[in-house]
């Protein structure tokens, strides 16, 4: 293993090598999850025994990342972020494979058992962003948090070509999809051998380990940015989980859904090679409520018609407003906690957030399966939005409104 150093270089030559190669696993690994949340709702039509658990299994996926977060984030700060993201990607080719079985013996369970542990994979990929930040100097943190979720636009090109091509391609559909996920993960997970990341060093002993769970959400300038963040990426799933049933149910093909999918995940990581500058510029607050704007435009658009272009604009506007807030809360984070409390935090982060994007998933499933057709059920997904834009457009008021009180 090649030398490694705990300061980073003046030039980031070293981040930039690692964020290249988590820019490339983004791209290709990360595209069974735009894959997943594509199919996931539509095979859970026909596996499942009502309607109503139709997104069942996408909410596990979003399951099994929140309860892999609280472990997955002390495991690497132990064993480093190589260790992990290589599990990530063997969880990954498990569900896959498992899900390729459920498919082939018409087993719903099974295929929930699949999701988990994709979102176990789901997890792991969500700290390909903190890792970028763990060699760069803190002008490039916020640049390298959003040169690898710009890797995000390559997986909707990869998904797109995946799910079109593999849906009709054996007798079970959307079976050769699942065995193209196995593939990815399987080749993929041998990138993460070019990452060169040191493994932060252990405390001496008798030496502070950072502050407790409690004492980080007293702190405002954690608890808020996990308060957006949370927000904003469980409004994203809740609006993007119920779009391929929304669409289909309109009339629409599943062609159409992949094509909307694909467009919304373009937005959601395209506008990240200029996100890193904007935050540079404008500063982290005001970059998260322009995502918060957003994401209300979206619920706006969707509320307006369900013709495509309604679906295609609501879903570019989730998208980019996801970019903002997501990237901006998260470089608002990175900011604020020390490299000894790296993986208390990151951990209690990203679980608190795939708790919230849990109970999304599930709420969009039962919205979209109780409602007496698929506009209404679109129509309830996306007026729910309503009362979380508020909780983190209040909390972003309080934090500012603190740091004046504070100058």
């Amino acid at each position: 293993m090649s030398t490694v150093t705990t300061i980073p270089d003046s030039n980031d030559s070293l981040a930039k090598r690692n964020v290249l190669v988590l820019v490339t696993a983004q791209a290709l690994l990360g595209s069974q999850l735009p894959i997943a949340f594509t199919v996931a709702g539509l095979i859970g039509l026909t596996l499942a025994p009502t309607p109503l658990l139709a997104t069942l299994p996408i909410s596990l996926i979003v399951f099994g990342s929140m309860t892999t977060a609280p472990w997955i984030s002390p495991l690497m700060q132990r064993r480093g972020r190589r260790f992990g993201f290589m599990l990530g990607a063997m969880a990954g080719a498990a569900g896959a494979a498992l899900s390729m079985l459920a498919l082939t013996t018409g087993q719903f369970w099974l295929f929930l058992v699949g999701a988990y542990f994709t979102g176990i994979f789901m997890s792991t990929l969500g700290f390909y962003r903190f890792a970028a930040t763990d060699t760069a100097s803190e002008s490039f943190r916020p640049k390298a948090i959003s040169y690898v979720m710009a890797g995000g636009l390559v997986s909707a090109f990869v998904a797109r070509t995946v799910v079109t091509s593999t849906e009709t391609a054996t007798i079970i559909p959307f079976l050769a999809t699942y065995g193209t996920v196995f593939v990815l993960n399987a080749v993929g997970m041998w990138l993460f051998l070019l990452l060169d990341i040191p493994k932060p060093e252990a405390p001496a002993a008798g030496a502070s380990a950072g502050r407790t769970k409690m004492e980080l959400l007293r702190t405002p300038t954690i608890l808020v940015p996990i308060i957006c963040a949370m927000v904003t990426y469980a409004l994203m799933n809740l609006v993007m989980t119920s779009t391929p049933l929304a669409v289909v149910g309109c009339g629409f093909s599943v062609s159409d859904a992949s094509n909307i999918v694909m467009f919304h995940v373009i937005a959601m990581y395209g506008p990240s090679f200029f996100t890193g500058h904007l935050i540079t510029r404008y500063g982290t607050t005001r970059i998260i409520a322009a995502g918060l704007m957003l994401l209300a435009a979206a619920g706006l658009m969707a509320l307006s018609g369900v013709e495509l272009l309604n679906f295609y604009g609501a879903l570019i506007l989730l998208g980019v407003g996801w970019n903002f807030g997501f990237i901006g809360a998260t470089s608002m984070l990175t900011a604020y906690h020390g490299a000894q409390e790296r993986g208390t935090v990151q951990g209690l982060n990203d679980s608190m957030i795939f708790g919230m994007v849990t109970l999304a998933s599930l709420s969009s499933g039962g919205l979209m399966g109780s409602a007496a057709d698929a506009v209404s059920g679109w129509s309830a997904v996306n007026i729910a939005m309503v009362p979380f834009l508020v909780l983190a457009g209040g909390a972003l008021i309080w934090l500012r409104n603190s740091h004046r009180r504070a100058g």
